[in-house]
């Protein structure tokens, strides 16, 4: 038996959740697709899924071997590139999503840059405030900025994302700036709706505080969040990318920063477990050198 290869089905396998759609995915027949969940099972000594006339569940010792397949076939792939010399320039399109309020504060002129470089690629950038899926959207690439992914991604970290709380100075000067984070009870807090929509935690480890939150606005993008913080409407809790051009000038003001909210992190999420081609690689490999372990909208910023 192959292993790494029969690996790479059972993976594949796991994500599309059948072994009819695995085995177009590979360009193989289903019984060879059985044969090597057979042949694996058999290597293992345990039963990866539960399988029935409609669908094809993992067991737990299935899960349990999902991410360490995923490991070793990552391992496989990056001792390949690692060996192969491949001298072909990065070439042909590719395609990124990412919210659109990273989208138009960073990565449109992130991608203007990089195609810059690389004149064979082409990006189509898909700004979007919902969760993709990658193999249905035929999405290469998603940046995801979150508190923690599905193990089950394969994901790269290639930053952080701050975030602070924030207001006008219009409004501070009409309802007064809050000392503590109890103190936000009182004030008009203007929320996303998937980030802190009535809980807002602040502050690290054992000083770390929780304080229920709510405004008159509430919004699904951080964008429409800030225009109405910046037009005096409440308090936000904003990402950095976003409001440190606002807190360099002083149409905004850095509130409680004793009080630090958590930090998420900023992930390149992609679905092929093959080799990946030289253009992701090289948006990839880019895109994590550019932002580097302290992103830079965040210089300067307290």
């Amino acid at each position: 038996m192959d292993r790494l290869r029969a690996i790479g089905v059972f993976v594949e396998v796991a994500d599309r959740g059948s072994l009819t759609a695995a085995a177009e995915s590979l360009d193989v027949s289903r019984a060879m697709v059985s044969r090597y969940l057979a042949d694996l099972e058999e290597w293992l000594g345990v039963r990866l899924f539960h399988r029935t006339t409609r669908r094809i569940s993992l067991t737990s010792a299935g899960e349990a071997a999902l991410a360490r397949c995923r490991e070793l076939i990552e391992l496989s792939d990056g001792m390949r590139e690692a060996l192969v010399d491949d001298a072909a320039a990065p070439a042909g399109s590719l395609r990124v999503t990412c919210s659109s309020s990273f989208g138009h504060s960073y990565l449109a002129s992130a991608v203007a840059e990089f195609v810059a470089r690389h004149p064979h690629v082409s990006v189509d950038l898909l700004m979007l405030d919902r969760t993709v899926n990658l193999v249905e959207e035929r999405v290469d690439l998603a940046i995801r900025i979150a508190h923690e992914l599905d193990p089950n991604l394969i994901a790269r970290q290639l930053s952080v994302c701050r975030s602070v709380l924030c207001a006008s100075p219009a409004y501070l000067a009409a309802h007064g700036t809050p000392a503590r984070p109890e103190e936000l009870a009182r004030h008009n807090c203007l929320t996303h709706h998937f980030v802190g929509k009535s809980l807002w935690t602040l502050g690290r480890g054992a000083n770390a505080v929780s304080v229920a939150v709510g405004g008159n606005i509430s919004a699904n993008d951080a964008s429409a969040v800030m225009a109405a913080v910046l037009a005096g409407a409440g308090i936000g809790l904003l990402p950095t990318y976003l409001v440190a051009p606002h807190l360099r000038d002083g149409s905004l003001v850095l509130l409680l920063p004793q009080w630090p909210p958590k930090t998420m992190g900023i992930h390149a999420v992609y679905a092929s477990r093959q080799r990946m081609p030289p253009a992701v690689r090289a948006f990839l490999d880019f895109i994590a050198g550019r932002l580097g372990d302290a992103p830079p909208w965040d210089m300067g910023i307290a």
